[in-house]
């Protein structure tokens, strides 16, 4: 079941991604306009905005698909802007990517499909290691039983589930979550919404989840944040930003009425 309340701030410590400053334009549209965002050890953060605010440009920026016009980005310690190649790839393996359609290969079974990066990015691997490292990722998304079956066999729950089981196979320190519950009937979304909860107490991961469901935002993170016009309101947890006085914010969540 669900919490009812906003999650508890725990075990959190120094940051793991910093913002400051950043904008990126795509012509002459100002997507980002000089936002600023911290990411705390063992936290999860939502960001909240309508489509097309700029929510998953900010998420390709932070894994470097995308680079910034100015400003200033630091993951796990390291500048993501100076990173090419090998230094960049690296970063990226410590960082998983639960992808809005959960980008599945459809060509390959769940097994397959989790086993790719892992022999890909780790050479040498024994067969019953990998065969391990799947397995135990099943297991923590509750899917151990689907190993065998094609992405078409699979629900739209179960998919996202793959998904986010994909990502954690290389024990990412990272979680970037994009509109995890996208597409989903309620009862699967609070599925997913106690899955990312559960990852989070496991692996001790740090998370931002882009999103535009509040329910997901209310029950997942420990802070939220809003993209608005490509700038960031001022952050807090959901019941603060919930009684916000600012008019966007009140509009944002008339618009996107939670029970």
């Amino acid at each position: 079941m669900e919490k009812t309340n906003y999650k508890a701030d725990k075990n959190q410590g120094e940051p793991v991604i910093s913002i400051q400053g950043l904008h990126k334009s795509f012509g002459q549209l100002e997507v980002l306009k000089g936002i600023d965002l911290t990411l705390n050890k063992g936290e999860n953060v939502a960001v909240l905005g309508k489509s097309g605010s700029g929510k998953s440009v900010l998420i390709k920026i932070i894994v470097g698909l995308l680079k910034p016009d100015s400003g200033s980005l630091k993951v796990l310690e390291k500048e993501v802007e100076a990173l090419e190649g090998k230094e960049l790839d690296e970063l990226r393996l410590r960082i998983g990517f639960s992808f809005q359609g959960s980008a599945l290969y459809d060509s390959m079974s769940v097994f397959q499909n989790l086993a790719f990066p892992l022999t890909m990015n780790v050479k040498h691997l024994p067969k019953k290691e990998v065969a391990d490292a799947v397995e135990e990722a099943l297991e923590a998304v509750g899917l151990k039983d689907k190993a065998e079956h094609m992405p078409a066999e699979l629900s739209g729950g179960q998919r996202k589930r793959v998904g986010i089981a994909r990502a954690l196979i290389l024990k990412p320190e990272i979680m970037l979550y994009d509109e995890p519950t996208a597409g989903l009937d309620p009862i699967t979304s609070a599925e997913i919404n106690e899955l990312i909860n559960e990852v989070q107490e496991k692996y001790n991961t740090s998370s931002i989840i882009i999103t535009h469901d509040l329910t997901c935002a209310k029950n997942t993170c420990n802070r939220i944040v809003m993209l608005v016009e490509g700038k960031f309101l001022p952050s807090g947890k959901f019941e603060e930003i919930f009684k916000s006085d600012n008019q966007q914010v009140k509009d944002f969540f008339s618009y996107n009425f939670i029970q």
